[in-house]
Parts: structure tokens; sequence; C-alpha cells
């Protein structure tokens, strides 16, 4: 169903299994030591893939229910699933054939949660669906305007990707946004999570030393269960089997939501081309293709539209799963796809996708800090395959400067004389004012800058004739 091209389907399908093919993008991996790197990559983005839903609930007007939030939850996990195997083996054009995990995206909640406090929530799932179609439209014309982003814009984007998780790495190694953030408790169930992640990198060999964000997963959860940091009772809530609710909300179409969301939708676009360009560089080893490009933001947006058909916000790339492929090296899809598999599950079967939801912060905290981590450098790696050239500095370090500046430095009341709008979308948005930034230098600053000034600094140098 997934499998477009003949010769991907015959390397699926009859590939040799072998444990070596996780470092391959194709190839069959046995399924028993599939399924654990699959599930590393579900731990990895369980919590953040259901937060976004709470908080723009949380906004609503009227107010949803318990019940309502809940079916919402368990919609969510159903639909990052189906938009991860959309995105690994692609419909026609729709997907980029690359070991992505979609979930469902931070980037709208400030957004979406106005419009769900002005217009109520059918609202959101009108915007959703109108801006998804918008952004999976603009993927599939992409060689258009794929010269835009250049290989150094693509680069400074990365970068700005990794520098901004790195709070939300901090937030939960302190516990989250519950009211013990930063407890004792807290502190030492993500610094043990990361100690066990390191060791078994240190210690273990072959394939098993890819598997210590899962290692720190398991040791992290059962020392949160001793600590009293887990609910055990909650895992059997909500019955044993419930399938996801199409269409729970019928849509609402206002011209000024859509329009806010359609704008968040290009700054999702960018996010996805940066996570695309920093998977593709340190995991695969080669440049991005336009097809990919297409592709994998195609997925973002026709996802994000049927993400709305199930009541939930869009979906797009999971850079925290992007930094764990750049620490691990494993990209095979098969193996990417059993993880898919375990969050439809989680979809459909509740006592699944509770045990995941009852993951700590803490925990994620302690595995998510190192993974961050490796985002930015592979982002200073591909500011520096471009070349230091005066206008690639320049390009790259403008935009930073003024992305991480304006939006994460305590000077985010510099944005007060701009529009509603504006605030919304840049104001703590350090990846859209790069963005931003970034394609405008790369378009304004002439080609041959370089050149230019090694003519003028010549011309200094020569000697007058006697």
């Amino acid at each position: 169903m997934f499998l477009p091209l003949k010769t991907e389907r015959k390397d699926f399908m009859s590939s040799h299994s072998s444990i070596e093919n996780i470092y391959r993008l194709d190839g069959r991996v046995p399924v028993g030591k599939a399924i654990p790197f699959g599930l590393q990559h579900v731990l990895a983005m369980f919590v953040a893939n259901l937060t976004p839903i709470t908080m723009i609930a949380a906004s609503a007007r009227p107010a949803l229910s318990p019940a309502e939030i809940g079916m919402l939850l368990q919609n969510a996990m159903f639909v990052a699933g189906i938009a991860t195997l959309i995105q690994l083996y692609p419909l026609w054009r729709v997907g980029s054939g690359l070991p992505i995990v979609m979930g469902i995206s931070f980037t709208f909640v400030a957004v979406l949660g106005s419009v769900a406090a002005n217009y109520g929530y059918p609202a959101v799932i009108g915007a959703v669906l109108a801006g998804g179609i918008f952004e999976g439209t603009l993927g599939l014309f992409a060689k258009y305007w794929r010269r835009l982003i250049s290989p150094i814009v693509a680069a400074t984007v990365v970068t700005s990707i990794g520098y901004s998780l790195f709070s939300v790495g901090a937030r939960s190694f302190g516990g989250g946004y519950g009211k013990d953030f930063g407890s004792p408790k807290n502190l030492i169930i993500a610094t043990v999570t990361l100690l066990v992640c390191l060791l078994w990198t240190s210690l273990m060999k072959g394939y098993k030393k890819q598997l210590s964000i899962l290692a720190g997963l398991i040791v992290g959860y059962i020392l949160a269960v001793i600590l009293g940091k887990v609910d055990l009772s909650q895992i059997l809530s909500g019955g044993i089997v419930a399938f996801p609710h199409l269409m729970p909300y019928k849509p609402e179409f206002h011209g000024s939501a859509i329009f806010s969301t359609c704008i968040i939708f290009l700054v999702s676009a960018a996010e996805t081309i940066g996570d695309t360009t920093a998977l593709v560089n340190a995991g695969l080893k080669r440049d991005i293709r336009t097809k990919e490009i297409a592709g994998s933001i195609a997925c973002d947006g026709y996802a994000s539209a049927i993400s709305s058909l199930f009541g939930t916000p869009p979906v797009t790339s999971f850079s925290q799963n992007v930094g764990l492929i750049n620490m691990t090296g494993v990209v095979n899809r098969f193996t990417l796809m059993t993880g898919a598999c375990v969050m439809i599950v989680a979809g459909l079967l509740p006592p699944v996708g509770n045990f995941f939801a009852s993951l700590p912060q803490a925990v994620l905290g302690g595995c998510t800090i190192m993974m961050f981590g490796t985002i930015l450098t592979s982002g200073i790696q591909m500011i520096a395959k471009c070349g230091f050239s005066q206008r690639n500095i320049t390009i790259a370090s403008l935009s930073l400067a003024v992305g991480i500046g304006f939006t994460t430095s305590g000077e985010t009341g510099i944005w007060h004389a701009f529009p509603e709008l504006a605030r919304s979308v840049f104001a703590n948005n350090v990846v859209a004012v790069v963005f931003l930034i970034a394609i405008f230098l790369n378009l304004v600053l002439p080609k041959d800058m370089d050149i230019r000034r090694e003519e003028v600094s010549g011309s200094r140098n020569e000697k007058p004739e006697q």
C-alpha cells in the first residue's frame, strides 16, 4: 500500500534479513531486533505528541470535557502512526521515503489556542484542514521554489532548530510544567537516566550500542515508579479497545483563523526542510534531493489535513527523533515502521497508550538533552560544508543573531510594535525568524560578494608604478 516503486517493494519484501541493515535505508531487519529500535522512537516522542492537544484544548471556548480530550489524545497516536507510515513509504508523491517520525506539532499551539478561544474548537479543525491542504499543495510544487532554500539557508535553519530545542530538553529534565519542576526527585531521575544512556553507549558493543536511549528510558521509568512519580492506576482506565473517532467535530471556517494558521504552516514547512536536511546529511551522508523535500512537505500538509478529520492539530516531523537518528545512525525504514505500528496500536488500545503517557517528563529530559545537541552540531557541520565565505558567514551569523537574540534572550518585548499576527508567529519562534532572515539575505546579497571583496583587496595591495 505504501510502496509505490517496484524496486522498493522488491527490496522491502525479499531482501536478506540482517541486523546490519539498521544502518541502511532499506532492507529487512529481524522483527525481534527491529522492535526495540522502533519502540525507542515511540518513547522519545510520545508525551510531546500529546501535550499540544491538552494546551490547545485548555483554551477552547466552550471548554472541552475530559472525555473529549481523552478521545483526542487517543486519536493523536493513531494519526501520528499513519502519518509516519506515509512518510516512510510514500503514496504517489506524498511522503519522502526517509526515516522521519511524525507527530502533533508544538509550532501551532499559540495560534490554534487563540482560534479555539475566539471561535471554538470546530474552527481549529477547519483552519487545520484548509492549512494542511495549502502546505501539502505547496510541497508538490517544491521544484519551483526549491532554489530559495540554498544549502547555507538550510544549514542555518537546522542550527536554529537545535538551539530552539535546548530549552525544551532543559524543561523536561526538570520535570516539565508540573508544580514540582526542579524538585530533587526529578533531577535525580533525569540525571540517572542520562548517566545510563552515556554508560550504555560507552560500554556496549555492536548494534546494542544504539539502544542507549531505550535503556535510559527503561531504567529511568523503573526509578520513577520506585520514587512514586508514576500513577500506575491510570493505565487500565478507558477500557481495553477503543477505535478512533472520525469527524468528532464539524469543521467551521473563519477567514482570519485560516490565514493565521496558513502562515504557521509556512513556518512548519521551514522546520520540516531543516529536519529532513539534517537527517539526510547526518544519517545518510549525502545532500537532500528536491523530490525528498517535496514529498516531506506534502506529507506534512496532507497528513495534517487527515489529522483534522480526527479532531487533532497538525502533524509534522519530530526533531527529537531526527536527533535520535543522528546520534545512533539507525536509518532503516523497516525498523521505524515497527515504531509507527506501535503508535497505531497505542491509538487502538487505551492501556498501551496510557502506559506510554505515564512516562515522566524527567525521564524524557535525561535522554533528549543529549539528542538535541546532535541536531545543533549537525547544523554547524552543514555550515562548515557550505564553506566560510563572506556571503555564507553574513547569512548564518546575522540570521542566528537576530533569531536567537530577538526571541530567546528575554528581549521578546521588542515585538510589541508589530501586529498581533506577527507577534504570534515570530516573537517566540527562533526557527521562523532565522528562516525569514536567511531567505531574505540569500535573495538580496550578491552572489559574487566574495569576488568583489577579493578584487577590492587586490587593488589596494597593488604597488603604484614608479
